[in-house]
């Protein structure tokens, strides 16, 4: 298994880089990784901003076999009937397929990883639209940087939600208090295969809209900046 010495020199990847290839690696090997790998990769996690600095995250680092066990039969409950929604809108496409496959590999191999994080809040969404979106902004952040500190050094990472379904199984599972709520879950290991490259997305263009919903002014004038978008004389 590659080293914390090996592999620490990727932590400087430009960010760019790590950026334009982070994919979802979900094939991975059961060669374990070590302790100072896992600690700097969460390290990373922990410099990401929260809502008002509250730094209300706990980070749980899942390597015993029964705990993997009990995680992955929640991902495998969830997964068989979130599957038949994904096959459907898959139909056709060939891209999807290959997803769903990769999905499904995850899901019959899950406490084969070596490690999976699992990231937690103190506290619980209140009940307002705004309260549910301050207490989500404060984890995903760290969830990103966790999955760019991986992609730098080619340990493949994948989030998902599909064990915490049932979050009471879930805290229960990892012997949550009642105020810490699990959002997260991200496997980790080394890739078994392929692992991290340029990835496809919509052009940003299709997906960018000036001042207000549907008007696509980059889409129509391609290459024009936002002053002169927003400017038209």
């Amino acid at each position: 298994m590659p080293s914390y010495p090996e592999v620490s020199p990727g932590f400087g990847m430009p960010l760019e880089d790590a950026m334009t290839t982070q994919r979802a690696v979900r094939r991975l090997r059961p060669d374990p990784v070590d302790d100072e790998t896992l600690l700097h990769v969460l390290r990373l996690a922990t410099k990401a901003p929260t809502g008002g600095n509250m730094q209300g995250w706990e980070f749980i680092a899942v390597r015993d076999p029964d705990v993997k066990h009990a995680l992955a039969r929640l991902n495998r409950m969830a997964w068989s009937v979130a599957k038949r929604v994904y096959r459907g809108r898959a139909r056709g496409d060939v891209k999807a397929a290959r997803m769903l496959e990769a999905v499904q590999w995850q899901a019959d191999h899950f406490e084969d990883a070596p490690v999976i994080v699992v990231a937690c809040l103190h506290g619980r969404p209140w009940p307002t639209r705004m309260g549910r979106t301050s207490y989500y902004g404060s984890i995903y952040p760290a969830v990103q940087n966790l999955l760019l500190a991986a992609r730098s050094i080619g340990l493949g990472a994948a989030l998902t939600t599909l064990p915490l379904w049932n979050t009471s199984l879930a805290r229960r599972t990892l012997h949550l208090p009642r105020g810490v709520t699990p959002l997260a879950v991200v496997p980790l290991g080394w890739p078994m295969r392929g692992g991290y490259g340029p990835t496809t997305r919509r052009p940003l263009e299709e997906v960018l809209h000036l001042d207000h919903f549907g008007n696509r002014a980059y889409l129509r004038r391609s290459g024009a900046s936002l002053d002169e978008e927003a400017d038209p004389a």
